[in-house]
């Protein structure tokens, strides 16, 4: 199943019970970056972004997507690195890394479109990584790049050797709820679980779930340890035989519960998500405007995708906010796409001595100001809320 062609079927179960829960019109493709000199066009806003929730297997899903992925390579946030690291320290601490139980280490990575890597942890463990089956297979933040969705669980299960241990880690469909993070959906990203529908997907691939981990990540992300239906392994981590519900493992039920509570199957709830962009939109550019009137100088931090439709529904241009800096290099030179707004180095916008400067990604708080502390005063994570303070 490509992309294009998903049309109105389910890209995990195959269902055509599917319900528009958000709908943002025609965007810019949000993975591709044009050169700052080059001219916007009106095609290069005509992209569709919307998403569907499944009613049979409960999956979010992007409805459709015609751009062709062409993201330049971010540079991995040190809140990314610190966050693997504790959960890596977390799995070990549950027991659950003992590769010489099974007769072997070996790990086995499925990489992100956005960076990182959790194998110099696992190598720091006594793991080696191979190409082939491996103990312990990783996908951080990457399966949801999948159009489709059951293929994708079936080919990490394929290579997860027998009583191997799956760690998949995804942004929780619940915190993208109970934040209004709407510019979650982006073109590219294919799939925004929760727990409800990974449990679903994993069962169709003979995996069951023995633990889960909740972190502050993207304003919550989940990582999911699973294993094959029926291994010995499965059945002594979770103290008993395996059972459809997947209930047993701990901190399982927890986050159900938080699902549950957050409507993460209810097409209604879903439905507030366009609310809070059209909200959003038009707060950023009430302050925009405003604090350009007031003849400050606004910017913003984080060329990320998912600015990319905040800008495009707030009507944003290099009059209202005049650059965007970002850490990539690959990005230098380039312009927010629908937008004629530059994206420069964060060594350029500290030169311009802003005055506002909006963060895009606020994971990046602490890091942002740990290396450009000048910038303290000016860095907003919420216009409505002006400028945190650390």
């Amino acid at each position: 199943m490509s992309s294009a062609d998903q049309g109105s079927v389910c890209r995990a179960c195959g269902s055509g019970d599917l319900h528009r829960v958000l709908d943002l019109g025609r965007q810019p493709a949000a993975d591709h970056f044009p050169l700052a000199s080059s001219r916007v066009t009106e095609a290069e806003s005509g992209h569709p972004l919307a998403m569907d929730l499944c009613g049979t297997c409960g999956l979010a899903q992007l409805a459709e997507d015609d751009t062709v992925a062409d993201e330049p390579r971010g540079v991995e946030p040190q809140a990314l690195k610190d966050q693997a690291a504790d959960a890596v320290s977390r799995v070990d601490a549950a027991g659950l890394l003992g590769g010489e139980a099974r007769g072997g280490r070996t790990v086995r990575e499925f990489p992100s479109p956005h960076g990182g890597t959790w194998i110099p942890l696992l190598a720091a463990r006594g793991y080696v990584e191979v190409a082939g089956p491996a103990d312990v297979v990783i996908d951080s933040m990457g399966i949801m790049h999948e159009p489709d969705q059951r293929s994708a669980f079936a080919e990490r299960a394929a290579v997860l050797a027998d009583g191997g241990l799956l760690l998949l880690q995804y942004h929780s469909l619940a915190a993208i709820l109970r934040q209004g993070q709407w510019n979650a959906l982006r073109h590219g990203h294919f799939a925004y679980y929760s727990l409800h529908s990974l449990l679903r997907l994993l069962e169709s691939a003979g995996l069951r779930a023995v633990q889960a981990w909740e972190f502050e990540l993207y304003g919550g992300s989940v990582l999911v340890a699973a294993r094959h239906v029926g291994s010995a392994t499965a059945t002594a981590a979770d103290g008993g035989p395996a059972v459809a519900a997947h209930l047993c493992g701990p901190g399982i039920e927890d986050v159900l519960a938080a699902e549950s509570a957050a409507g993460v199957t209810d097409p209604a709830a879903l439905g507030e998500l366009g609310r809070h962009a059209r909200d959003q939109a038009i707060a950023l550019r009430s302050w925009a405007a405003a604090n350009t009137a007031a003849g400050y100088g606004v910017y913003a931090y984080g060329a990320a995708s998912r600015a990319v439709p905040l800008f495009a529904l707030a009507g944003l241009d290099r009059a209202t906010l005049r650059a965007v800096a970002d850490a990539s290099p690959a990005k230098l030179g380039l312009r927010m796409p629908g937008t004629d707004i530059p994206i420069v180095s964060p060594e350029a916008l500290v030169g311009m001595r802003p005055d506002r400067v909006l963060l895009t990604v606020p994971d990046l708080y602490d890091e942002v100001l740990q290396r450009y502390p000048s910038l303290e005063g000016a860095l907003t994570i919420d216009p409505e809320k002006g400028v945190r303070h650390a």
